[in-house]
């Protein structure tokens, strides 16, 4: 049913406790598992570097992401890019022909203000594909 999956990952405690969701999801349809994280550019509203503006530290995660699944007998393919985070999703998704996008959420979602902003709320709305919220 679901021959990849695409699960985009940051360093959020939400990310970290969807992964065995994941895992259990990618086991039970022998998916092909492709872990996206991006780095987020620098802007004049966020011009202090955050954790996930770091190249090096976006390659330590998704190293030790890789290495969680691998522990669990599951290969993931891993991808890095830059820019927006719910736009790149999306494109990763359709370029890869993903059948599904596995994520974790931070529950902010509900109220108005916060949802313009909820890079989850973007994906849902602009995936090529359906998309799985793991609280």
């Amino acid at each position: 049913m679901f021959k990849t999956v695409l699960f985009p990952i940051d360093m959020s405690s939400e990310a970290q406790q969807a992964a065995p969701k994941v895992a259990e999801l990618v086991k039970t349809h022998q998916s092909r598992l492709v872990l996206l994280s991006v780095v987020e550019p620098s802007t004049p509203e966020k011009p202090q570097p955050d954790r996930q503006s770091s190249p090096e530290a976006v390659a330590q995660l998704l190293n030790k992401a890789k290495e969680l699944f691998s522990a669990q007998a599951i290969e993931a393919e891993v991808i890095e890019r830059e820019g927006q985070p719910a736009f790149v999703i999306c494109d990763v998704a359709d370029e890869l022909n993903a059948d599904l996008i596995a994520m974790g959420c931070r529950g902010v979602g509900l109220i108005e203000d916060v949802q313009n902003e909820s890079v989850t709320m973007r994906v849902i709305n602009l995936s090529p594909c359906p998309v799985l919220i793991i609280p």
